[in-house]
């Protein structure tokens, strides 16, 4: 038997935002008796729903969903627990005969994930990310983001300064060791994945048709009740996690009455649409991602077909 075959086959359904993953891994898992284990680093969240375009029961359509609303919301996640938690379904899943399928838009717990990443054991300290809250708080995102840059820029390039749990964790790391975060992560890289991937990665030939489906979907989120949910999160949760949200920090200038609900809106939206531009670039960083152009389909199921054909052509099933 060949190595391939004594892997984990495992479907990645990968894209940005807006670019029809939750449906495609349904019908996907339908077709290959597979369930859906999430990689999106907002649904994850309890409460976090609207914002995170959480599928809903009805767009499971009874097909078992992982990784989705088990943590609460003032909980900082980390890639590495996410990576512990997505093998140990992963094998839970397989070892029930069920195809595994990965689906979401966070670009490093996928690739992470699947290149089988051993994350380095460098502890942490306390009072370190404490003096850098408060660095932050004081002086603004980008200044801490400035000082990830100088000593690591390899993990700042790949690092959006409002993601401020991440940027700490890079400054941390090199004050604790000596040793930039990107230099931990070229050598956590030993050992070689378990798995063999199919990578589905969905994109437009049209950028313009994808923007106009995240400006839908953000006028939908309002209709739906987006407005209420972030201002709960703003009163009730006061977290790295809920504030660096796409959908809530926007709305935050609202609730001090510091600006307009429409204009937040267009930021929502405008936010959203440079956060679908990111998710793109690091995709197209992933070795084997194949990609689908969805515009190019007038119907849905010749879209699926495409699909189903470059699984089978992969033959990991």
């Amino acid at each position: 038997m060949s190595d391939q075959l004594k892997k984990i086959p495992l479907i990645v359904i990968a894209g940005p935002t807006a670019s029809g993953k939750t449906k495609l891994a349904v019908e996907i898992a339908k077709k290959y008796d597979g369930e859906v284990i999430s990689a999106d680093s907002m649904q994850i969240y309890k409460e976090m729903n609207i914002a995170s375009a959480k599928p809903t029961v009805d767009e499971m359509q009874g097909i078992p969903h992982h990784l989705i609303d088990i943590l609460e919301p003032d909980y900082t996640f980390s890639v590495a627990e996410y990576v512990k938690m997505a093998k140990d379904v992963i094998m839970d899943v397989y070892s029930r005969k069920k195809t595994p399928i990965i689906c979401g838009g966070t670009g490093l717990y996928i690739s992470s994930l699947i290149d089988n990443v051993k994350f380095d054991d460098t502890g942490n300290d306390n009072a370190i990310r404490n003096k850098l809250q408060r660095e932050a708080e004081q002086f603004g995102n980008h200044y801490l983001w400035e000082k990830l840059n100088e000593i690591d820029p390899e993990t700042a390039a790949n690092v959006h300064e409002n993601n401020l749990p991440r940027v700490i964790r890079g400054i941390e790391v090199f004050e604790l060791t000596g040793i930039k975060l990107s230099e931990h992560k070229i050598n956590s890289r030993k050992e070689s994945t378990p798995y063999n991937p199919c990578i589905i990665g969905l994109t437009f030939s049209d950028r313009a048709l994808l923007y106009d489906r995240i400006n839908k979907r953000v006028d939908s989120m309002i209709v739906n009740g987006l407005v209420s949910e972030a201002k709960y999160m703003y009163e009730n949760c006061k977290t790295a996690t809920s504030r660096q949200a796409i959908g809530y920090k926007e709305l935050i200038p609202y609730f001090e009455n510091t600006c307009t609900l429409d204009s937040c809106v267009e930021k929502i939206k405008q936010e959203t649409r440079h956060y679908a531009k990111r998710q793109l670039t690091w995709f197209r960083r992933i070795d084997g991602i194949q990609w689908v152009e969805v515009d190019k389909f007038d119907e849905y199921k010749n879209f699926i077909e495409k699909v189903e054909n470059i699984i089978a052509k992969t033959e990991i099933l």
